[in-house]
């Protein structure tokens, strides 16, 4: 099924701590975060989705944690015990509250990298070189993508 959008709300939770109020706007992530054609990814992942079955993780999601993996040679797993410790990737794949929840199984990560297959790949570099900021991340794309 089509991944679910991003979704952010303006209204506040009595329980929660919304990231934008922890993190630093100085922080390289979050500066990142502001350069990243998001949007864009969105348009161009979702067609690698059918219209059946459980509702996909966010695009945005799964690219961040992609992404975070390769700049930081970690595993699917420990990337995903990584985000819940840490405000500055979880606002990086657009969450809006913090939580120590995992986002996602690990292995919704291996499935995402087949699904944008090649085409994704070399897209999401192109974005990813556009932003300027992680420019060493970009040559272990193609190797970690593709193996």
């Amino acid at each position: 099924m089509k991944p679910k959008p991003t979704m952010q709300t303006p209204q506040k939770h009595l329980f929660q701590i919304e990231l934008i109020d922890i993190v630093s706007p100085r922080h390289e992530l979050v500066k990142l975060a502001k350069l990243i054609d998001w949007q864009r990814l969105e348009v161009e992942f979702k067609q690698h989705y059918g219209d059946k079955g459980a509702g996909a993780k966010p695009i945005r999601l799964l690219a961040g944690l992609e992404y975070l993996k390769q700049i930081h040679k970690l595993s699917d797993e420990n990337t995903v015990a990584m985000w819940c410790e840490n405000p500055y990737w979880q606002y990086f794949c657009g969450m809006q509250f913090f939580t120590h929840e995992p986002p996602c199984d690990p292995s919704s990560m291996t499935r995402f990298r087949k699904r944008i297959g090649e085409d994704g790949i070399e897209l999401y570099q192109s974005i990813l070189t556009f932003s300027h900021l992680y420019p060493v991340a970009l040559a272990h794309f193609k190797h970690s993508f593709c193996t």
